[in-house]
């Protein structure tokens, strides 16, 4: 069985992280939980409200991470899921997780990001001269590293797909499961 690496940090957002924990194992993949330590992560839950001009944010459930960032040798995995939240604000500061892009894209495996995800994209410096989406507020950090920003609710440039937020979970599995299975389980 082929594992998958999905990425989170305290404060990634609960619909980013658990739809793709599940849809990705449907399909007969090992999903490892991956965070900077091995141990037990705070997910937060992001809804709009109409007096407010930023997104609400609330608790939601915890999840614990199977390895760290440290421990993780990128040749052992077919893919990697990049949740949002705001936990890709702090987490793409750690070595051990840009190497672990880096790696698996100059592997050309599949790598999905949503959301805020798209900062851990930017640091590791591999959306230059690619076409991207994000959540809008993020559309600087890919642009500012060379991504071309698309307004919609994916996009899908050689091996990354990007969505926007948890709103286009359903079409950006779709597409990321479509260059997973291309590779076979």
């Amino acid at each position: 069985m082929k594992k998958v690496l999905l990425v989170i940090g305290d404060a990634a957002e609960v619909f980013d992280t658990l739809y793709p924990l599940h849809r990705i194992r449907e399909d007969g993949y090992q999903v490892l939980v991956a965070g900077p330590k091995k141990r037990v992560y705070h997910l937060v839950q992001h809804d709009t409200h109409p007096d407010w001009d930023i997104t609400i944010e609330s608790p939601g459930y915890k999840l614990a991470a199977d390895i760290g960032f440290a421990d993780i040798k990128p040749e052992e995995y077919a893919g990697i899921v990049l949740s949002g939240g705001r936990a890709p604000e702090y987490i793409r500061y750690d070595e051990h997780l840009i190497r672990v892009v880096r790696a698996m894209h100059a592997q050309g495996l599949p790598i999905a990001s949503v959301c805020h995800g798209i900062e851990i994209l930017a640091t590791a410096n591999i959306i230059k001269g690619r076409n991207v989406t994000t959540v809008k507020k993020c559309r600087f950090d890919a642009e500012v590293c060379g991504a071309r920003f698309l307004d919609q609710e994916v996009v899908v440039d050689g091996n990354i797909v990007t969505a926007r937020t948890w709103h286009d979970n359903w079409i950006w599995m779709r597409e990321y499961m479509k260059l997973l299975n291309r590779q076979g389980k």
